[in-house]
């Protein structure tokens, strides 16, 4: 056998690498702007079914083959579309039923359409809730804004959500609680108190990340970080799996890979004084 007595110079270890890391990093800048504009144009692809399903579940239209009973109420003639679509579809999904809680079914029962977009400056993505007029809050819509510093990490900026205007006495993310006044005191008024709760609507005044020049300590930043990725978890679960597949997700056909079809139920206990009861009446926010 005859070798080829050809010398090959052999390049340092660092430089070689440099070569392929530098060339790999060029393609993969490629990858993810290709991926981009593919998204894109499917994003397009999808918004007439997006619509199609709006009209069926808000009652423009009418699904082919369906047709009412005769049995049926006059109100229940009268009702159309899909009642409590969006409340169902996003309750049948584990994380967002955690974040569901009893009393904040009645406004979701308003919402009618869940949409979302890629925002490009700043790089993220922002998600729409429509609802109709409702006697909960005076907004139309209500946004959910997330900027991202790396999308394919993904690392995350800052999210920033809609102010809601909540209608007096109907604010879900507080209780409004009366301390009744001790015996022989002068004062006979309630004492009222608010207090925060937990709440689905939490998610539009998401965990704000503080100025570079201000200091916090190790437990606040580690807490602050699982907040801010339970917050990404919930946007992306309703962008990624929510709005392309609310149908399978409304009839219980979507399933997460860890899921057990439980939906956690509300915990009314308080951990509050036992000598608050929370006020029935909706007293208005304590200011």
């Amino acid at each position: 056998m005859i070798f080829s007595k050809t010398k090959f110079s052999v390049l340092p270890c660092s430089t070689m690498s440099a070569l392929f890391q530098s060339k790999h990093d060029e393609l993969e800048a490629k990858f993810i702007e290709e991926r981009a504009e593919l998204e894109a144009k499917y994003q397009k692809l999808y918004e007439p079914l997006y619509s199609k399903r709006y009209e069926i579940v808000t009652g423009v239209v009418e699904v082919d083959g369906i047709t009412k009973g005769g049995d049926e109420t006059p109100a229940e003639q009268k009702e159309k579309g899909v009642p409590d679509f969006w409340l169902n579809a996003m309750k049948n999904n584990e994380i967002l039923a955690e974040e569901i809680q009893k009393r904040d079914e009645e406004a979701l029962k308003y919402l009618k359409n869940i949409e979302w977009c890629r925002i490009d400056d700043p790089k993220g993505f922002k998600i729409e809730f429509s609802f109709d007029t409702n006697p909960f809050f005076k907004n139309s819509v209500l946004t959910k804004t997330y900027h991202m510093i790396d999308e394919d990490d993904p690392i995350l900026e800052k999210a920033m959500g809609t102010e809601i205007e909540w209608y007096p006495g109907k604010c879900l993310t507080q209780r409004v609680l009366q301390k009744k006044p001790k015996k022989g005191s002068k004062d006979t008024k309630p004492i009222i108190k608010t207090q925060h709760c937990e709440s689905f609507f939490n998610f539009f005044n998401p965990p704000q990340v503080p100025d570079d020049d201000e200091e916090i300590d190790e437990d606040t930043a580690v807490q602050l970080q699982d907040q801010m990725e339970q917050d990404y978890d919930i946007g992306s679960t309703i962008r990624e799996k929510i709005i392309p597949h609310a149908v399978s997700w409304f009839t219980g056909e979507a399933q997460d890979e860890d899921y057990d079809g439980t939906i956690l139920e509300d915990d009314e206990n308080y951990s509050d004084d036992d000598e608050y009861d929370e006020d029935d009446e909706g007293d208005e926010e304590d200011e």
